[in-house]
């Protein structure tokens, strides 16, 4: 932002710019998994994010910065997170729900360590120099990737032997899936982590200096949330596993919302060490997404389905840090944002709740069959 002289609203608008274009893009590059391999769509991604890495640290223009952000954002959070979710719960059953905690580890870790890692590094070299660290890492990770996924089994193997059914007993397609009263009613609940979350990482600068925190102190509460994060996915992981998703669906996201009540009006870094404890408490079922959509779809076209929830979940992070940013420039603090946040969140989950009880029938078709 300095060097490019860009207030909050204006990063904002590029990171929200760049993001939705990213999310479109989702929209097509998903379904891509149902038709490559883990292995190599995986490490073709890989590569293109090391090269997106290498642009950023490169860019000299402002203009091009939403370019960059499309590039990260798509190859990034976008491809190898889905890859790697439509992966586990196709290829997992029966233990589908700690297959999906054990994979999200990795996610965790690097929430954890990475932000401190990196405001760290700051102090010792140029945010330009990190992002060609960014590329270096990604191009270490294709040789590892490639020799871990060395007897991957493929997607169309798999669906001759081991296909699951989703609701009514059938398997879904996208158009399918759009044209069904559930997918809008879960909706809110499915972007509510991407908005909220992806703007109190966004404006977490703004945020320490309205609260009068040190920036350092706070980055170094990452790992309640991410310590939180690893022990609920196992918790969660075993919960799905016997009880499946229609009954922690609704509840997961209440914490999420808890946690922001305690960013606004807490006074403390202690306060928002909590806040951290009760956001990881909800990042820890965002693996309950996973089983979602295999359980309530089917697995046949995981790939496709799954792409418009990860490009809704992208757009979704697009929106948070644009919003919050223009409010921010309007005199809106993001202390005073996140009262509202928590409202919308609680309600998600009572639409959810609902949701859940009204789709119970049909994907009792599905067990019963």
């Amino acid at each position: 932002m300095a060097e490019f002289h860009l207030t909050n609203g204006e990063w904002g608008g590029i990171y929200t710019l760049g993001t939705t274009a990213s999310a479109l893009l989702m929209l097509y590059g998903g379904t891509l998994s149902d038709r490559f391999r883990a292995r190599t769509l995986s490490a073709i991604v890989l590569g293109l994010l090391a090269l997106a890495c290498l642009f950023m640290a490169v860019n000299p223009v402002v203009w091009a910065l939403p370019i960059a952000i499309f590039a990260l954002r798509f190859t990034g959070q976008g491809m190898l997170s889905h890859v790697a979710v439509v992966s586990i719960a196709r290829w997992f059953s029966a233990a589908r729900g700690k297959a999906l905690a054990i994979s999200s580890l990795g996610f965790s870790v690097g929430e954890s360590a990475l932000p401190i890692l990196f405001v760290s590094l700051l102090a010792f070299g140029h945010w330009r120099s990190l992002w060609a660290l960014a590329a270096l890492s990604s191009l270490v990770a294709i040789p590892v990737l490639m020799v871990m996924l060395k007897s991957e089994r493929t997607p169309q193997s798999l669906a001759e032997s081991s296909e699951s059914t989703g609701m009514d007993g059938r398997h879904w397609k996208r158009r399918h899936v759009l044209r069904h009263w559930l997918f809008w009613m879960i909706l809110p609940t499915i972007t509510a982590p991407a908005i909220f979350g992806t703007a109190l990482f966004f404006q977490q600068v703004h945020l320490t200096e309205s609260k009068g925190w040190d920036h350092v102190g706070f980055v170094a509460l990452f790992p309640f949330y991410s310590f939180t994060t690893i022990g609920m996915n196992f918790v969660y992981g075993l919960a799905l596993d016997k009880f499946g998703t229609r009954r922690l669906l609704a509840v997961f996201q209440v914490p999420f919302a808890l946690s922001y009540l305690a960013f606004s009006l807490g006074e403390s870094l202690s306060a928002a060490a909590f806040a951290f404890v009760l956001m990881g408490m909800m990042q820890g079922g965002a693996t309950l997404w996973g089983a979602f959509w295999a359980e309530f779809y089917g697995t046949r076209y995981l790939g496709s389905v799954k792409s418009l929830a990860t490009a809704l979940m992208v757009f979704g992070s697009a929106i948070g840090p644009g919003m919050t940013g223009l409010l921010i420039d309007f005199g809106f603090p993001f202390k005073d944002q996140m009262v509202f946040f928590a409202i919308y969140i609680l309600c998600a989950c009572l639409l959810t709740h609902f949701a859940m009880q009204r789709a119970a029938p049909a994907l009792c078709v599905n067990v019963d069959a």
